[in-house]
């Protein structure tokens, strides 16, 4: 096994596990510092997952919410990216175990995020859909246009009806995005293709188990968010916990089963894996529980960001699982080891909260920021903006601009091929 020890580097060596929002925030903010810099990622690209849903509705191809992390850094010389999945942690020699090879570090980010969190439940685990990769999204859209080739085809009108009903679990964010988006995959374009199937043919299922969408928005943006979602078709059921799905039907705790060949499990999320396995206490959803300064307690050389970390806000709530959370923690996190170089004392995080918002489709949208809530088209041009604006890349921000603004104009989206996955 090839070792890398910390002590053969001139500099204090600084590792940032995990290439999402946090990971990167921390490697630019460590840019201009006399440190190195080590990225790992299993994946060499960095995903903007918050439109993922995009690529598994044909919105958007993969390559146009991702971007090679060399290439974003390549101007960065005290910077250095290694492609491996890390395997373990040991926080006592200070190293980490790689396929192959040994890392030392001097200083260490934890930023492997999140990922779906099935409640233990082996069923929803084996049989439901989930949105956190590209490989996900990738799956789901071939999975998608499959149901509407097998429905032409099928003579049963109740296997029919069951390969035609898409279920979406979870009235968060990423399940009315989702339940929107495919909405209008169905109405927009597919109905038009596919002459064989009528319009009655097609459920649009969203199952939420709590009263409300969107519980952390306004009341007034949550209804109408709903209102919306049932204008275009997507039947929403409250108070609707599924207690399991064999890939055929969900059970229901208080309902009859639904018979659907689709279920998008968007109700949960936990901490990565190999956050799970590191040494410190975490919380009901694995999250390591930080310090005020980011720090891991009992590791002052190890900080933990983004999904993976829990941290307390000034009113005593748990901050939550979003993007700005995890790129404002990286920055901090760096700004923090820098001090702890110059023996500075270490400053405590405060979030600040920009805002948040959710699309629902075309022209649809509702937004909060800074006490201002919008909904509705104006909201949807926010929305727009700020999301081609966070993608990396400028190249990006043309063609996912160019693409939306013909699916706007001419109903039509162009990513409908069933490929490999």
């Amino acid at each position: 096994m090839k070792t890398i020890p910390s002590s053969q580097r001139s500099q204090p060596h600084i590792v940032i596990v995990g290439a999402g929002f946090g990971g990167l925030q921390a490697v630019r903010a460590l840019a201009h510092a006399e440190v190195k810099v080590t990225l790992i990622d299993r994946q060499n690209f960095h995903l903007f997952q918050p439109l993922l849903y995009q690529v598994a509705t044909a919105g958007l191809s993969a390559d146009e919410i991702a971007y090679p992390i060399r290439s974003i850094f390549q101007k960065q010389h005290n910077f250095e990216f290694i492609l491996g999945e890390v395997q373990s942690i040991d926080p006592v020699t200070q190293t980490l175990c790689l396929p192959g090879q040994q890392i030392s570090y001097d200083y260490l980010i934890l930023a492997a995020g999140g990922m779906t969190h099935h409640y233990g439940n082996t069923t929803l685990k084996e049989h439901a859909f989930g949105l956190k990769s590209l490989q996900d999204a990738v799956k789901l859209r071939n999975h998608l246009l499959r149901q509407f080739e097998k429905a032409c085809q099928e003579t049963d009108p109740d296997l029919k009806k069951a390969a035609l009903t898409f279920t979406i679990v979870g009235g968060g964010p990423s399940g009315v995005e989702s339940a929107g988006a495919i909405s209008e995959l169905v109405q927009l374009l597919l109905r038009k293709e596919y002459r064989c199937l009528d319009a009655g043919d097609v459920t649009i299922l969203l199952l939420e188990a709590s009263d409300r969408l969107l519980p952390n928005l306004p009341a007034d943006l949550a209804d109408f968010a709903l209102k919306t979602l049932r204008e275009k078709g997507v039947q929403v059921r409250f108070d609707s916990q599924v207690r399991s799905y064999d890939g055929k039907q969900v059970m229901l705790a208080n309902s009859k089963p639904i018979s659907t060949h689709t279920l998008l499990w968007q109700a949960g999320i936990q901490a990565a894996e190999i956050l799970q396995a590191f040494p410190a206490e975490k919380d009901r959803i694995q999250r390591i529980q930080v310090l005020p300064t980011l720090q891991v307690p009992d590791s002052p050389n190890v900080y933990a960001i983004g999904d993976g970390a829990a941290l307390l806000d000034e009113h005593g709530s748990t901050l939550p699982m979003v993007a700005p959370v995890a790129m404002q923690q990286g920055v901090h996190a760096a700004k923090n080891i820098l001090r702890q170089l110059q023996n500075l004392h270490l400053l405590d995080f405060r979030y600040k909260d920009p805002g948040m918002m959710a699309t629902i489709g075309r022209k649809k949208a509702v937004v909060h920021l800074k006490g201002l809530s919008f909904k509705g088209g104006f909201a949807w041009l926010v929305w727009l903006v700020v999301h081609i604006m966070q993608l990396i890349g400028f190249r990006n921000r043309i063609v996912v601009l160019i693409n939306w603004a013909w699916d706007y104009l001419f109903y039509e989206k162009t990513v409908r091929l069933i490929g490999p996955e």
